[in-house]
């Protein structure tokens, strides 16, 4: 019987244990979260668990030996080192993470070992590139050139959940949602590229209505550019890969930058309040500290920026419970106190691409391809299925050699999206597309 090493536990992990656990694998979850990883694995003798945790590189080195192929769910700064031990020991590692450069830099020695290092397999990355691919190699078939590109995704609280002013819960990887508002971001429209720095990310947004959903915001999600290759679409004019946000977030997130919340400078907190750090980050008097925020940031009290931080609480009294601390904790903590979504509640996944294809004959057509996805309180969050599930359907493909490929890959190449995405729709999670649309359902 072959066996699965899964190395953490954390809030995308079920899907995939009961996904593997079902089609008859044994599994082994190492893990600092134990009691989680047996909650997962529900006494079915097929699984088993271990107290684990990075430190422990001896028995890393044991359990990868032992089981047949290796899946890291660990933070993304860790798998480079996982991926060496693979390599040492001749096994093939998936992830669901952006492949880090020093797994690049192992292909030709994975090759050479005969194992896949398989990255980029979850949802964003993950179904975007195959569902993006399957629209591409569709278009190329037919001679056509990819003008214009749009990739659009989002994990989001229902619409009846989303009752803050943030219009936001956490669905997974609370400080990883909060980390990449600090990212600068780069794309390609008509013919031109375009860099936003980091404090400008949500100032460079517009708005897009999706169906059963309603307006949205959008703004640009790291380097679209560089997509251009990894999709083999050197052709295209615009390159945009963005974020969707319920209207209110963007507005939050930028005001909590333009104050200085979100920084890196460490600073002995003891005994000051929520309102005091306010004041001091955002460098104004304490005295009638909302109006003086509001006049700093060029907004209405009743703005969603302003509602935003007296929903945290960053007005009030409460005292910071830190000694030395930098703002992004403090900022982050209070978030993340106040903003998980609840076991009762629903998450939703939307995705959206839109394509302008152009054919050898003169025509021209707009093609979507679409997925809403909604959780459900009482199995699993969406974000958990469409991360986990992908990664877990390309286990079985590789452990069955339906994947048969050797070194460093994303899932863009049909001998690995087919299959997998085939998998996802028997398991309900799929694409609408639609071909022939005109000119005019290009977003600009």
């Amino acid at each position: 019987m072959q066996k699965v090493l899964i190395l953490g536990a954390g809030l995308v992990a079920k899907p995939m244990v009961e996904y593997l656990l079902k089609n008859g694998f044994r599994l082994m979850i190492a893990s600092p979260m134990k009691e989680r990883a047996d909650e997962m694995i529900k006494g079915n003798p097929l699984g088993s668990s271990l107290n684990w945790s990075m430190d422990d590189q001896e028995t890393l080195e044991k359990l990868v030996a032992e089981n047949d192929i290796t899946v890291s769910l660990l933070p993304y700064k860790y798998h480079t080192i996982v991926a060496l031990v693979c390599l040492r020991r001749g096994k093939s590692l998936v992830t669901t993470s952006y492949v880090q450069p020093g797994i690049t830099a192992l292909g030709e020695a994975a090759k050479k070992a005969g194992i896949l290092l398989l990255n980029e397999v979850g949802l964003d990355p993950g179904i975007d590139h195959m569902s993006a691919m399957s629209i591409i190699d569709h278009v190329h078939s037919k001679g056509g050139n990819v003008e214009t590109f749009y990739s659009l995704c989002g994990a989001l609280p229902a619409p009846e959940a989303a009752d803050n002013p943030l219009r936001y819960k956490f669905t997974w990887s609370p400080k990883g949602v909060i980390l990449a508002s600090r990212n600068s971001a780069m794309y390609l429209k008509n013919g031109r590229k375009v860099f936003i720095e980091p404090e400008n990310l949500f100032k460079d947004r517009f708005s897009f209505n999706f169906p059963g959903i309603g307006d949205l915001d959008v703004y640009p999600n790291r380097d679209s550019i560089s997509y251009m290759d990894i999709y083999g679409i050197p052709e295209t004019r615009t390159m945009y890969r963005g974020t969707f946000r319920y209207k209110g977030w963007c507005e939050a997130l930028d005001a909590m930058k333009n104050l200085n919340m979100l920084g890196d400078s460490v600073k002995n907190y003891h005994g000051m309040t929520y309102a005091e750090f306010l004041a001091e980050s955002g460098n104004t008097e304490i005295t009638d500290l909302k109006k003086k925020i509001a006049s700093r940031l060029n907004t209405p009290l009743q703005s969603p920026a302003i509602e935003s931080l007296e929903y945290l609480d960053f007005f009030s009294d409460e005292k910071l419970q830190y000694n030395e601390a930098t703002p992004f904790e403090i900022t982050s903590d209070k978030m993340i106190e106040k903003m998980m979504l609840s076991v009762n509640e629903r998450d939703v996944v939307i995705l959206q691409h839109i394509v302008l294809a152009s054919y050898p004959d003169g025509s021209k057509e707009v093609i979507k391809s679409s997925m809403l996805d909604f959780g459900s309180p009482s199995t699993n969050t969406s974000i958990s299925r469409t991360v986990a599930l992908p990664a877990a359907v390309a286990v079985k493909l590789i452990l069955e050699n339906r994947i048969d490929l050797k070194g460093v890959y994303r899932p863009v190449v049909p001998q690995i999206y087919k299959p997998v995405l085939s998998e996802l729709k028997a398991l309900g999670i799929k694409m609408k597309e639609e071909f022939g649309l005109p000119e005019s359902e290009i977003i600009f």
